[in-house]
């Protein structure tokens, strides 16, 4: 819609987020309506005030269009592009002119089934921005009965609103994607807060809970009040009476609601209100259900951490109280990787979901890795680049490759030296490249990655081929140093064995 605006129309962004907040909740019109909507915008250079009367019209072009779900639809082929010269659509042209809703007497037959047309203009403000056509399909014609008499009542109320500029609220945004629709339950209320009209499944919702009695006649508000088994909200007064555009939900007798209050102003007057509810116990139900399942996982996570830290501890003890260097190395390297994990662990812990900015861990882990090296030649790596969030999959044995690259580096490429040891990250939309590059001493002349007997390396190659179903390629590094360079695809699937 917004490319048909720019294209046709001269429109100015404040009227484009209107007719966008408009088409938003429009199928609450068509709902109500049993018609299709389509939305025309004319084809005009410029905008006069209304005093200057209307422009020369140049034609209309159609940016939206909507489809009942209350009724049969009036047209199967989508209009939306569609551009008409002016006389084309002539009810339009008139609402347009008369800046009034307009109505034809007779229904139309040149689709072969009848159809009542009318024009409704959209304002905003002191200006029409364009005509909403309202078709309803008469084949199924028959004697309303009193829910479609109150649905029409409604509609033409809204109708109202809109061409006087009352309707989108200015302000409001509701949930609109989860909102009450018109099927899931309709309350009529009068200026006072008093049910004139509940729909079957609105008298259904308050049944699951707990009123025994009818809805009508009864004021919604302190009907409401007097079943909630929670504290009583400021906004449900707000909402049943409604007084204003908004949303609450009520929880009674084990079942909840959501309610959605429209309230209706026609010529100047609030005459009531529409409220339109929905039973969302199941969905609620669920959502709670989520809730205390990530709540579970993030406390596993937060345990696994302790204990992974735990096990850090007792290692580094040990280590303590070894006299064989080798031994106390190996177990210091331990107490390392042990680390790299908690700390993935200790992320996930803080997040609702099993995705993790790997940036914070990396850098993490490079503060810790640094510590490896010799105090009066302390090397810090460097990260350029990005990693962006990542699965904890992929975070978890990235986190102990980039600790082993980094370890490897500064025990031997950098020992007791100073130089640079930098961490390159390009992340890709399918892969993510990275780099662990130092200007130490290189490989040794006769060094062979597939047959060295280091642990680091062939704790990386199994992660990061086997696990990761990446590649790995270690090589000198121009001008001197050591290079490791990681390609890892980031659509993770799940994996029985190494690839290859």
């Amino acid at each position: 819609m917004t490319d048909l605006t720019r294209q046709h129309t001269d429109l100015d962004p404040a009227d484009t987020e209107w007719i966008h907040a408009l088409v938003s909740d429009w199928q609450l019109l068509a709902d109500l309506s049993f018609a299709d909507l389509v939305l025309w915008v004319p084809l005009t250079r410029r905008r006069p005030h209304r005093s200057e009367g209307p422009a020369p019209l140049e034609g209309w072009v159609a940016v939206a269009q909507i489809r009942p779900t209350t009724g049969p639809t009036a047209y199967t082929d989508d209009l939306v592009g569609r551009v008409v010269e002016p006389g084309g659509r002539g009810l339009i042209d008139v609402a347009w002119t008369e800046q009034r809703i307009c109505r034809e007497g007779d229904p139309e037959w040149g689709s072969g089934i009848p159809v009542r047309e009318e024009a409704i203009p959209v304002r905003r403000g002191d200006r029409i921005l364009g005509v909403i056509q309202r078709s309803t399909n008469l084949s199924s014609a028959r004697t309303p009965s009193h829910l479609e008499l109150t649905y029409l009542q409604s509609a033409s109320d809204l109708a109202k609103m809109i061409n006087e500029g009352r309707f989108p609220f200015r302000g409001e945004e509701p949930n609109l994607a989860r909102s009450p629709r018109v099927g899931d339950g309709l309350i009529r209320v009068d200026e006072d807060g008093r049910v004139l009209y509940a729909s079957p499944n609105a008298q259904s919702a308050y049944r699951r809970m707990g009123l025994a009695t009818d809805l009508e006649g009864t004021l919604l508000g302190d009907t409401t009040a007097r079943l909630m088994s929670t504290p009583v909200d400021d906004s449900l007064a707000v909402v049943a009476g409604g007084r204003a555009p908004r949303e609450t939900e009520v929880e009674a007798n084990g079942a909840i609601v959501q309610l959605r209050a429209i309230p209706l102003i026609v010529d100047g007057g609030r005459t009531g209100a529409l409220v339109l509810l929905r039973d969302v116990t199941e969905l609620r139900w669920r959502d709670r259900a989520l809730m205390s399942k990530d709540a579970t996982i993030r406390e596993i996570h937060h345990r696994v951490k302790n204990n992974l830290q735990t096990v850090a501890a007792l290692l580094r003890l040990q280590a303590r109280r070894l006299r064989v260097p080798e031994g106390r190395e190996a177990l210091e390297e331990a107490v390392r990787r042990v680390g790299s994990i908690a700390i993935v662990h200790e992320t996930l812990s803080h997040t609702p979901d099993e995705l993790v900015d790997f940036d914070d861990i990396a850098d993490r882990v490079m503060a810790m890795a640094g510590e490896v090296s010799a105090p009066e030649t302390r090397v810090r790596p460097t990260r350029i680049g990005g990693f962006g969030v990542l699965p904890s999959m992929i975070a978890t044995p990235l986190a102990m490759v980039l600790a082993e690259l980094l370890q490897n580096a500064l025990e031997h490429g950098l020992a007791n030296r100073s130089g640079s040891l930098d961490v390159v990250v390009t992340r890709g939309e399918k892969r993510l490249n990275v780099l662990v590059a130092d200007d130490g001493t290189g490989l040794p002349a006769d060094f062979d990655a597939d047959s060295t007997a280091s642990l680091g390396l062939q704790i990386v190659r199994t992660l990061i081929v086997g696990e990761l179903g990446g590649v790995i390629d270690l090589r000198p590094r121009s001008g001197g140093g050591t290079e490791v360079v990681l390609d890892i695809p980031l659509d993770q699937g799940p994996r029985t064995s190494p690839p290859g």
